[in-house]
């Protein structure tokens, strides 16, 4: 890949105030904040969707493909820990893609995440529609009404300031995080390690038994969901323009979100599994609610995990607009994207970088109805971001050695490796699990680099943060060769 964009002369010519009116409000968040938007991203996952592995590779097979989506998503988070401690800047993986792959890398990786943090908001707010309805709340029903006032309020509180957009967050992070554990402590009575394997086992799948009843493709399947208890705490480098001493506080972060998440990972796993058993709990649109209630009868504990659950999904929803906001703001700002999409209100906030793909998102939502499909076009665009983000951390290992790094990896280059073969390996997964949600986000992938290679790649922006580093890279590597 080429190192250097073609900067047209518009690009180069940009105005003074270009930055000035595509700035973020600084220091606005703390490693405490920055953890908990870590966590909020994924928690809803915790509530729903990771138990439909069970389906696809039984307890074993789903326990298994949780471990090594596990060790992924660790490996990952602590590449990129190192790389946000040298590039702290809202572009997140494609600013650190771009100094190591040069623009096509760039771009292929920030569309990639681009695509995640689009599409899993219109399925969430799908989900939230749902709960609300299973709950009874105020009579409503879920449907493109209830997507509107969502969408309406959440953009709402972001467009208001980032300040105040984390802080809201932080706080149902926590009720949705303190529900799990009362769920853990609520369902360890009934926990039974002979519920675990109870699902029927395929006598003609290979390698079957009573742990793996769907033998040991059935791992494989389940990778897509074991990734449901981590996806989207990668989007805490987003967040860099807006922290306070981002060399150091987003590395914290990173790695508080991540440990947080194996915990309660693990904890909500076994306990969904042994309350209830494997076999009741592998559909169920709630399952930690299904495990709670043997009979079918509803329990005081078990409404208040449903209650908790819309919280966790409103977590998720509201901080996965956050992330794809910002990664929409640095994309645009440096001309990969139409440049006015990176424009700030008077609040610092990139307002139209939240209302494109909101829009975008209600109408998803509103039209398709189909929220597992979408986060299966999700998943597809999450693990080609990983690949390529993880590379990143090993293309500059070894071209770049001495360059500053204020946080390094542990295990340096093995680590990310592995990161690297696992997300090749969940690529490949999503095929299984849903070839129409692959093909389409292959064909959004199409149109999105038929866009690039023909137009913006001539366009970009010499003084973008992202460029001007990657621009530093060059002019150094050919002093070093003079």
């Amino acid at each position: 890949m080429s190192q250097e964009p073609t900067l047209t002369p518009p690009a180069a010519r940009e105005g003074d105030d270009y930055l000035e009116r595509r700035a973020l409000r600084r220091g606005s968040a703390g490693w405490v904040l920055l953890t908990g938007l870590g966590v909020a991203y994924v928690v809803s996952g915790d509530y729903s969707g990771w138990n439909f592995g069970l389906a696809e590779g039984g307890f074993g097979g789903l326990a298994i493909a949780m471990v090594l989506m596990g060790a992924m998503y660790a490996c990952m988070v602590f590449a990129l820990a190192e790389l946000s401690s040298i590039l702290p800047t809202a572009g997140g993986g494609y600013g650190f893609a771009r100094r190591a792959l040069g623009p096509w890398g760039g771009f292929l990786t920030g569309t990639a995440i681009l695509i995640e943090y689009v599409l899993a908001p219109a399925a969430i707010v799908i989900f939230i529609g749902d709960y609300v309805e299973s709950l009874g709340l105020f009579g409503l029903e879920s449907g493109w009404p209830m997507y509107l006032v969502c969408f309406a309020i959440f953009l709402g509180i972001h467009l208001w300031g980032v300040g105040e957009a984390l802080r809201f967050s932080f706080v149902v992070t926590g009720i949705a995080v303190a529900a799990l554990i009362v769920f853990a402590l609520a369902a360890l009575p009934d926990f039974s390690f002979a519920s675990l394997d109870d699902i029927p086992v395929d006598s003609s799948a290979a390698g079957a038994n009573s742990w793996l009843p769907f033998g040991l493709l059935g791992i494989w399947a389940a990778f897509p969901f074991g990734m449901w208890f981590f996806l989207g705490v990668e989007g805490v480098p987003l967040a860099a323009e807006e922290t306070k001493d981002p060399a150091r506080t987003l590395p914290k972060a990173i790695r508080w979100s991540m440990g947080i998440l194996v915990v309660l990972a693990v904890v909500t796993f076994f306990a969904a599994a042994g309350a209830r058993g494997s076999a009741a709990v592998q559909e169920a649109g709630n399952p930690l609610v299904e495990a709670l209630q043997p009979n079918g009868e509803a329990t005081t504990l078990s409404r208040i995990v449903n209650y908790a659950g819309l919280a966790g999904l409103v977590a998720s929803f509201f901080s996965l607009i956050y992330a794809g906001s910002r990664q929409l703001f640095a994309l645009s700002r440096a001309g990969y994207l139409p440049r006015f999409l990176s424009l700030t209100s008077r609040r610092k906030a990139p307002y139209l970088g939240l209302l494109v793909p909101g829009t975008i998102g209600f109408l998803l939502a509103a039209v398709s109805g189909n929220g597992a499909r979408m986060l299966n076009i999700a998943v597809f665009g999450a693990t080609i971001s990983y690949a390529l983000m993880s590379l990143s951390h090993i293309v500059l290992r070894r071209r770049e050695p001495e360059l500053e790094r204020p946080y390094r990896t542990p295990g340096g280059v093995i680590t990310s490796s592995v990161a690297l073969v696992l997300a090749c390996a969940a690529l490949v997964a999503t095929f299984l699990v849903d070839v129409t949600a692959a093909l389409i986000a292959l064909v959004v992938y199409a149109v999105a680099v038929a866009y690039f290679g023909l137009y913006s790649r001539k366009h970009l922006v010499a003084k973008a943060p992202e460029e001007e580093f990657a621009a530093l890279a060059a002019a150094e590597a050919e002093l070093a060769r003079d």
